[in-house]
């Protein structure tokens, strides 16, 4: 039996189907699409500057993205598509909005697990915390989510090798990822479809007042920014300046009932398998501000509107990303 069809026959039996389609793995409900708002978000997230999801629709996190890139190449910062910005972003229109892909075996391939247990000690006797179903994963990998594939698609697509499917257009410019990483980290770089040419910081800001982590050189230029979600009212996010200690790639999460004051009563300290829909998803970046740090998210459309307990959470997608421009000793500079 092949890896597709184990996969296959696991997400059949995971909805109870005989043969799994859009229709039938993802949300019923289609959303509107904006190609033009789509192109916009695909050509800053091959930029750097990240708009969250690529869902062709307006919002805060496509508004912080413009602000970003407009103040990256000096223009009036509006946070809106005007005639100054579409101008700046034509040079960089051969990233279309949307690419078809060939399905392939690697791509459909699992474990998924659903339904995914919430609680702890039941996530820490999982080998890992994967995907819960072929069409949570593809919409990681092409940064979107399932209502949006469904929407550029028939909801007749199957979900078989060579099966053409169109996504939003995340595809990167380069796959050469240092060889210094391990096979299962530049797996997961593939996945994700982080590109392997990514500027290198100097130094990163975190500002509560418009939720977005910045990326600078050495001359305090903007050079990549990303939505975030960063601490809440039980746990702020700790203000100062600190130093990235390093990157701990597909990491397992211990989990310290004690350091969250949401913890059930009688929950155990457990350590939890990795996995992209984990606690951390799949990086840590360690900070010197003991038990905070900066990382993945198993929820990608929730970044910049849900609360964390004080760290710093951006997509996988940017938290790989993000991994790749920082070295240990990074400066972090967290302000209100």
């Amino acid at each position: 039996m092949t890896v597709f069809v184990k996969a296959s026959v696991l997400v059949a039996g995971l909805f109870g189907l005989a043969s799994p389609a859009l229709a039938q793995t993802a949300p019923a409900k289609s959303v509107p699409i904006d190609r033009n708002i789509l192109h916009v978000q695909v050509i800053l997230d091959h930029l750097g500057f990240g708009p969250g999801v690529l869902d062709g629709r307006g919002g805060q996190s496509l508004v912080a993205a413009l602000k970003g890139f407009q103040e990256a190449k000096g223009l009036p910062i509006t946070g809106k598509s005007d005639a100054r910005t579409l101008q700046a972003l034509y040079p960089y229109r051969a990233a279309r909005p949307t690419v078809t892909v060939a399905l392939t075996p690697q791509m459909l391939a699992g474990p998924y697990i659903n339904p995914l247990p919430k609680d702890p000690a039941k996530q820490a006797e999982l080998s890992t915390i994967g995907y819960r179903s072929v069409m949570e994963k593809l919409g990681e990998m092409f940064h979107t989510t399932p209502a949006v594939i469904m929407a550029l698609n028939s909801p007749t697509t199957m979900l078989t090798p060579g099966t053409k499917v169109v996504f939003p257009n995340a595809l990167p410019t380069s796959r050469a990822y240092d060889a210094k990483f391990t096979p299962e980290w530049r797996a997961t770089l593939n996945m994700l479809n982080v590109d392997a040419k990514q500027p290198q910081a100097d130094h990163v800001v975190v500002d509560k007042s418009d939720g977005v982590l910045r990326v600078l050189d050495a001359n305090d230029k903007l050079i990549a920014q990303f939505s975030a979600t960063m601490g809440s009212s039980h746990d702020p996010l700790p203000l100062g300046t600190w130093t990235i200690k390093g990157s701990d790639y597909n990491p397992k999460f211990h989990f310290n009932p004690a350091l969250f004051w949401d913890a059930k009563k009688g929950q155990q300290k457990e350590m939890l398998p990795p996995g992209p829909n984990g606690p951390v998803g799949v990086v840590w970046m360690d900070l010197s501000k003991e038990h905070y740090g900066i990382h993945g998210t198993p929820n990608p459309e929730t970044i910049g509107r849900a609360e964390s307990h004080g760290c710093i959470r951006l997509t996988n997608w940017d938290a790989a990303r993000l991994s790749m421009m920082i070295k240990p000793g990074t400066k972090a500079v967290f302000q209100a």
